[in-house]
């Protein structure tokens, strides 16, 4: 049996609910396919670096999030050229801007 898959649009909606209950500023800068869009999170750590996390199945095929800039913060630069090319391969692509400077995601539990 294969799990019940959340309509982007809402996820995002309840993602940014999250971060509002927790008091850290979250906001759509790209909006994609309302029901099948994938999904990246921006995480701006607000001193100039960002962490870009995207979507994606693990053995189980249960969803993860991973870090796709890699294990470290990078540049902001690099984390938007690297959201900009995603967007040239998806053009259903949201992305969601999260600013925190601890890296808090109230909305994710597990990131690979």
């Amino acid at each position: 049996m294969t799990e019940a898959k959340l309509k982007s649009k809402l996820w995002i909606q309840a993602a940014i609910r999250r971060c509002e209950i927790e008091a850290i500023p979250a906001m759509v800068v790209r909006r994609g396919d309302a029901d099948a869009g994938a999904i990246l999170i921006k995480l701006n750590r607000l001193d100039g670096t960002c962490e870009v996390l995207s979507q994606a199945r693990d053995a189980q095929g249960n969803l993860v999030w991973m870090r796709s800039t890699g294990p470290d913060p990078v540049p902001e630069e690099k984390a938007d050229s690297y959201i900009a090319r995603q967007v040239t391969y998806d053009s259903d692509l949201w992305v969601l801007e999260v600013e925190d400077r601890q890296g808090r995601l109230p909305f994710l539990e597990k990131i690979i």
